[in-house]
């Protein structure tokens, strides 16, 4: 959500640090809780034993002058004996009780009756307004209808004049005080804007010799969060009174804050019976509208939604917090509920959602027994038959029971199932799978297609669309004098901001369906990448769409493009929104990103005003006008698109907040009427670019909509603009109107709902009162969501009856091929893998290494040595073998520049080239002679010993075939000169290996060759090979074979390997850090020892 409540502490602390006004007290506070020590408080505010004070509860109550809950002028003391009473206490206040646990004190400002004033700022679509009043305090009354009013537009400056403040405002203020009141107005103003207010009231403000901020409310829009961070610090954002904070819903918040998907959850009665786990912003309300319709508010648990494609781990975090608050205890009637739900997703991958439900579901199995839940389910989206399926399976072995449904059941059936309201069916009716609709079957089209559909395509080029056979005559716009200029037509060319290949791939797929003559995606616009052509599918065949740096170039270079959807982040797609409305081609722009603040939203929607310019957004997924066009990921996969008939023209138009509400009023129109002729989901914020009224009157001048659906929502007031058209017959199409949000009124304390603008200000904004005052109007209403399609078709068929719509012969759309890679993800096809890993997987939520999380890994401090463990050998070695590998990686790191493969390094560091380059120049010398002995010291060692050979026999057998001994002899050591390393690895591997057999037959050889000469000694290449050897043959981990085999691939050589990469990565270090130039070999080192004549 955007604005959000925060404490008065928190807002005096805010005016404390940037209120510029000389003439305005500065604010001193002090913060009790039960936590409170008092010494160390007084000691932090000394101030409190010198001052008479005031105390009151800090916790988002209203009035509460009027509840008794302030205490003035009282020293510390009776400061102390009144928290005696008040804090830990419970208290009701209307519906809601809740704990008294946060309290403000503040010194005391002796003033009289007179000296008080009120002040309030708050925003809406177009303006900012000050509201004052020359008095105030508790009896101000009804402020709304006293207090003077001044209007700031909405602009660039956003800024107030002491002039404008005193003519407009202060006519009642005495004489004396009326420059230091508005000198305060204008500066709180300026911090009102700079630090992204969206409501700051003052009552009362007291004016003696200084302004005094005596008691605050205030509303901070938390989206704006990114560019006042600085300014804010940490800001708490806390529950209304009556609810508890829990540690899931910070945990929950804290996973959102975290994630690109949006995760709410809002506990409202952690011992209810009913628990939702609900995808999307609009449908979670929906849920919560029907419970409540059917006499499950007070049961309600929870409120919450998952939406925005959340990964796999994310839908299982949210899942198992929901669940484990759901399971902690049994209800009193013997049974809980689980209502999993949803609409039909636009592009959530539903299948892979369901997965971490499944994995949640199986962790609390037992806990679930335990309560006795009932589980109900409905969704639809993307491989959502593969997530029902996985669903079904789980029913069958979870142990309670479980009924799984999807887009052929009403959204909201399942509320009335699980509240024991409707029957549960035994055999529900199943709709097509995505194979039916994309794969052909018998209702395929037997047409054949146009030459362009068939044809390779290499470029996109213009053309002139034409009716097709799939058309009929109402995907033709009808030019009258009311509609100028539809919106969307079958020639309508779009620019893709940000790389969205997903979304663009499915705008082409719904263009191929409909028989768009081209692609509606003229080119891309991404500033982190360069200009290039980006590949996709048209049909069967490939085209090329370019992709640009810069907007200015695209514009240029695509004269015909008309709208652009905007996938900018919400933190640059106001700057990429205002770049687009500098052109005048552009006719519309969607704004897909949630989050942008509010101040920005309003500048955006000033500009395109001017520009004339329609916004759609932000915080939508779009629109769709069938057989035409449809904006980025609306709709959902071409699987709805096709059973949604989203390919051809209806006869009915509908606007909505929520987008993905949107696909499921696609679902619901296709089922009872003859389809969607556009709709759109104007955003969840509190101010969209276009409201209801501005698409309603659309659809009222298109002879082509014959009726008009409308989903409003709890908050704003744009839904009564629509009653006064009906009533004064502008609007004279039917309309069928649902508000959601009706169970807002049935809370105890106030809850901010998914989106942004889906909270009531007032009797007016609730979603109650809308739909009574829309049916007063003469929209069809219906009794709740769950009756809306009913409405629809009865609506329709009303018209069908008499002649204002004529059905017509369904013709079907030609197949479209599959994405291979869908395809797969469906379990379609198959194919053998081209190499597979046994080792490690990084496609999950956490990388695993050899089946072990990487948070176990250093949970349990393995170390470099139990991460070889497992990548080298797939299975987790004892601690004496992990560090065994750590102190061979330790040994052989380096020895010293003079070795060839450091020389080699440090030539070519200091001939400029890179790290890479000069650590494998280095590594390219390692093998027999130099460092590669381990493995071959390890064959033959082991061949001998395997063998029954005495070491004596084994010297002898060696020198007879003129072989070298590998892992024997040292340049500079010898058995008088031992080489520490291999004397501290020896004392290590026979004090903590199991057995030693092959190194002691090493140590046996080197007895027979150290006879011969000192120097033939056992060295470090030698003594690891033989030592890894009695590792992996004795530490229980291995067979003989698999020991031999890893000896046979080279696994042993890999830690010389290993070990002196970090030697030759220090050396090219320290060249560089020396600043060595080029390398030349001195002439006097060097033997030429050409011929002295050339031979004849």
């Amino acid at each position: 959500m955007s604005a959000k409540a925060i404490r008065e502490a928190t807002g005096k602390d805010l005016l404390l640090k940037y209120l510029s006004c000389d003439v305005a007290a500065k604010n001193k506070y002090a913060i009790v809780t039960e936590d409170t020590d008092w010494d160390v408080l007084v000691q932090q505010h000394p101030w409190l034993n010198t001052e008479r004070l005031v105390v009151k509860p800090d916790q988002l109550i209203k009035r509460r002058g009027k509840l008794g809950l302030i205490k003035v002028n009282v020293d510390l003391a009776g400061v102390k004996e009144w928290l005696s009473t008040k804090l830990g206490k419970e208290i009701q206040i209307g519906a809601a009780s809740g704990l008294l646990k946060n309290f403000i004190i503040e010194p005391f400002v002796a003033h009289k009756p007179e000296d008080e004033m009120y002040v309030c700022i708050y925003s809406s679509r177009s303006v900012d307004t000050i509201l004052f009043y020359h008095e105030g305090g508790v009896d101000i009354g009804d402020v709304d209808a006293k207090a003077v009013k001044m209007d700031v537009p909405v602009n660039n400056e956003m800024k107030v004049t002491e002039g404008e403040v005193k003519q407009l405002l202060l006519g009642q203020v005495p004489a004396e005080k009326k420059d230091m009141v508005a000198c305060f107005i204008v500066k709180l103003y300026k911090l009102y804007v700079d630090l992204y207010f969206t409501y700051l009231e003052i009552n009362p403000l007291v004016v003696t010799e200084k302004v005094y901020v005596l008691d605050l409310a205030a509303k901070l829009d938390q989206t704006a969060e990114f560019i006042c961070k600085v300014k804010w610090g940490d800001v708490e954002f806390p529950p209304p009174f009556g609810r508890e904070a829990f540690p899931e819903e910070a945990y929950i918040a804290d996973l959102d804050a975290k994630s690109g998907a949006s995760l709410k959850l809002t506990v409202l009665n952690p011992g209810g019976r009913i628990w939702t786990m609900v995808a999307g912003g609009g449908a979670s309300v929906i849920y919560s509208d029907t419970i409540c319709d059917l006499g499950g508010a007070s049961e309600l648990a929870n409120y919450g939604e998952y939406s925005g494609a959340p990964s796999e781990q994310q839908t299982y975090e949210y899942a198992k917090t929901v669940l484990g608050l759901m399971t902690k205890e049994k209800h009193s009637s013997g049974s809980k509920v689980l209502i999993i739900g949803g609409g039909i997703a636009n592009f959530t991958n539903v299948a892979a959602t369901f997965k971490g439900i499944v994995r949640a579901l199986k962790q609390y199995k037992q806990k679930l027994m335990d309560v006795n839940a009932s589980i109900y389910v409905r969704r639809g989206g993307p491989n959502y038959q593969e997530g029902l399926r996985v669903m079904r399976e789980l029913g069958q072995s979870l142990g309670v029971d479980m009924h799984v449904f999807g887009t052929e059941t009403h959204m909201t059936s399942i509320c009335s199932m699980a509240l024991g309201k409707k029957e549960v069916p035994e055999h529900p009716p199943v709709d097509q799978t995505t194979a039916n609709f994309l794969l052909g079957g018998p209702s395929a089209s037997a047409s054949t297609p146009s030459h362009s559909r068939t044809s390779s395509v290499s470029r996109v080029e213009d053309g002139v669309d034409g009716k097709s056979a799939g058309d009929s005559t109402s995907t033709i716009p009808v030019i009258t004098e009311n509609n100028p200029s539809p919106l969307f037509t079958r020639r309508t060319k779009s620019m893709i901001w940000g790389m969205q290949p997903r979304a663009v791939q499915g705008m082409l797929d719904f263009d191929y369906v409909c028989q768009r003559s081209t692609p509606s995606v003229e080119c891309m616009v991404y500033p982190f990448s360069g200009d290039h052509k980006q590949k996709f599918y048209w049909g069967h065949k490939e085209v090329l769409i370019p992709l640009y740096k810069s907007m200015e170039k695209a514009m240029k270079n695509h004269p015909q493009v008309e709208t652009m959807v905007n996938f900018a982040s919400l933190r640059s797609a106001y700057e990429s929104t205002v770049e687009a409305l500098q052109f005048p081609q552009i006719r519309s722009i969607s704004i897909i990103a949630e989050g942008i603040p509010e101040n920005k939203t309003r500048l955006l929607n000033k500009l395109a005003k001017e520009k004339n310019v329609t916004i759609i957004g932000p915080a939508t997924v779009g629109g769709i006008k069938p057989g035409c066009f449809k904006i980025g990921n609306t709709g959902g996969m071409l699987d709805n698109i096709l059973a949604s008939k989203l390919y051809r023209a209806g006869s009915v138009a509908y606007v909505s907040r929520s987008g993905g509400m949107s696909n499921e009023l696609n679902n619901i129109i296709s089922r009872n009427t003859n389809g969607v002729y556009e709709g759109i989901a104007i955003g969840g914020d509190r101010y969209p670019g276009t409201t209801f009224i501005d698409h309603v009157m659309r659809y009222q001048d298109d002879p082509n909509v014959k009726m008009i659906v409308l989903l409003g929502e709890v908050g704003g007031v744009e839904e009564y603009e629509i009653c006064s058209q009906i009533e004064n017959g502008r609007i004279t199409k039917p309309v069928v109107s649902w508000c959601i949000g009706t169970c807002a009124t049935m809370f105890t304390s106030e809850v901010q709902f998914g989106h942004a603008g889906a909270c009531a200000h007032g009797e007016k904004e609730t979603a109650a009162a809308k739909n009574k005052a829309l049916a007063a109007a003469g929209a069809f209403v219906p009794a709740s969501f769950d009756d809306i399609g009913d409405k629809i078709r009865e609506v329709y068929e009303m018209l069908v009856s008499k002649g204002v719509i004529v059905p017509e012969e369904e013709l079907p759309p030609p197949t479209v091929p599959m994405d291979y890679a869908w395809a797969r993800e469906l379990g379609l096809i198959r194919k053998p893998a081209s190499f597979m890993t046994s080792i490690c997987d990084e496609r999950g939520q956490e990388l695993i290494y050899a089946g072990m999380p990487i948070t176990s890994i250093f949970q349990e401090e393995m170390g470099i040595g139990g991460v070889l463990s497992l990548l080298w050998f797939q299975r987790r070695l004892p601690p004496y073998a992990a560090k065994f590998i750590e102190m061979c990686l330790m040994v052989t790191a380096d020895h010293g520049p003079a070795v060839s493969g450091a020389h080699n390094t440090i030539v070519t560091a200091r001939a400029g080239k890179d790290l890479i380059s000069s650590l494998c120049s280095g590594l390219l010398t390692i093998g027999d002679r130099f460092g590669g002995a381990l493995d071959a010291a390890a064959k033959q060692f082991s061949e001998a010993y395997d063998a029954g050979l005495i070491p004596m026999e084994f010297v002898n057998k060696m020198r007879k075939e003129h072989r070298l001994i590998m892992g024997i002899g040292h340049r500079v050591k010898s058995i008088n000169n031992p080489d520490m390393r291999v004397v501290i690895l020896k004392e290590y591997a026979q004090a903590n290996f199991p057995a030693t057999p092959l190194l002691n037959y090493a140590l046996d050889v080197e007895k027979v060759t150290t006879a011969k000469k000192p120097n033939l000694i056992l060295n470090v290449d030698g003594f690891i090979g033989v030592a890894f050897v009695d590792l992996l043959r004795n530490c229980g981990c291995f067979t003989t074979e698999e020991a031999n085999e890893y000896i046979e691939t080279g696994a042993l050589n890999g830690l010389f390997v290993l070990g002196r990469s970090m030697g030759f990565i220090g050396h090219f270090l320290d060249q560089k850090r020396l600043k060595q130039g080029l390398y030349r070999h001195p002439w006097d080192d060097i033997s030429y020892i050409l011929p002295e004549t050339m031979p004849e």
